[in-house]
């Protein structure tokens, strides 16, 4: 009888002539959402990619969005979040066959000593798809960040809170009404003046990469602008949709729109109209520092739309406390 030695997991980096690939095998995953697109990843030159694909007998098997800042390898830090990216039919023995091969490779092929991952939150998956926060835990990782979102499940909805309610009745008196469309300048006056007043910050992506996003995506990126009589943007916000979920990228307002409740009123019909076929309503989250500073004002004003607590975590572990049997 003859023993056949266990194929083992090869992992080669992603250029563009995998692209096809890529897509094809990224958008059949359970944990897919149309970020891990190339057309989505590569839009930021900020940073330098170095997404991963790992094969099993000629076959892929998984991918991994990426880059490299110095000694670590971040997944992904152009995105909201990354991690492993598989197939329904990966196990918890297929993951973990993985995550030593990126420990061989990382050790063979770089410089990188440790690692920064994000994974994929539990609301995204279209399966169950958490074996990749197992291979965490083996690997010793620690929770370097937690961002709590709010969000609202929609199989059954909390009521508004007193206050939402009676300010989307005082939007309805105020006139104002709601516009989908791609005028996306007018909203990024109202957003980057919001940031800046509140935050001293400027919106994560410029406006012309956002308007390249939408172009690229337009049945998963939406502005939504709330308008007063005049056609004036007083209040707004830009969902990007993905299968189970529709979530608050991006959300501002000018002083007439917060004192006369258009959020409010935006709000009520995305989540109780438009959306709320979706299974769940991401708000988003509400902190600052990773987490160790939670925006009290702003969460309050999610959670009395009826957004409760998802977290969004950074883990960080060292690459070789992965196991590699």
């Amino acid at each position: 009888m003859i023993a056949c030695a266990k194929e083992s997991v090869t992992v080669v980096r992603y250029n563009a002539s995998l692209q096809g690939e890529w897509d094809t095998f990224v958008a059949g995953c359970k944990n897919f959402t149309f970020l891990f697109l190339r057309a989505y990843i590569d839009y930021n030159p900020r940073f330098t990619d170095h997404s991963l694909l790992f094969y099993k007998g000629g076959k892929l098997v998984g991918a991994l969005p990426a880059n490299i800042d110095g000694d670590t390898l971040v997944s992904h830090g152009g995105l909201t979040y990354g991690g492993l990216l598989v197939g329904k039919g990966a196990s918890i023995a297929s993951v973990a066959e993985m995550f030593a091969a990126l420990r061989r490779y990382l050790e063979s092929e770089t410089n990188v000593t440790k690692i920064v991952y994000r994974p994929v939150p539990h609301i995204y998956a279209t399966y169950p798809a958490e074996e990749d926060l197992y291979m965490l835990f083996r690997s010793n990782a620690r929770i370097a960040a937690r961002r709590i979102s709010s969000v609202v499940w929609q199989g059954e909805p909390l009521p508004f809170s007193t206050l939402r309610r009676r300010k989307v009745k005082l939007a309805e008196k105020t006139g104002f009404s709601i516009v989908c469309d791609n005028y996306f300048a007018a909203f990024w006056e109202v957003l980057q003046e919001n940031l800046q007043q509140v935050y001293g910050a400027q919106p994560v992506h410029s406006l012309d990469e956002m308007e390249l996003l939408a172009a690229r995506f337009p049945q998963n990126i939406k502005l939504y602008r709330v308008v007063d009589e005049a056609g004036a943007t007083v209040a707004g916000t830009v969902l990007y949709i993905t299968s189970r979920v529709a979530r608050v990228q991006y959300i501002g307002s000018v002083t007439k729109g917060r004192e006369n409740g258009a959020l409010d009123l935006l709000f009520h019909h995305l989540v109780r109209k438009e959306w709320s076929h979706k299974e769940f309503f991401d708000f988003g989250t509400s902190v600052e520092e990773g987490g160790r500073y939670l925006n009290a004002g702003l969460i309050f004003q999610k959670e009395g739309f009826g957004g409760r607590a998802v977290v969004y975590d950074s883990y960080e572990f060292n690459i070789n406390d992965i196991p590699n049997d």
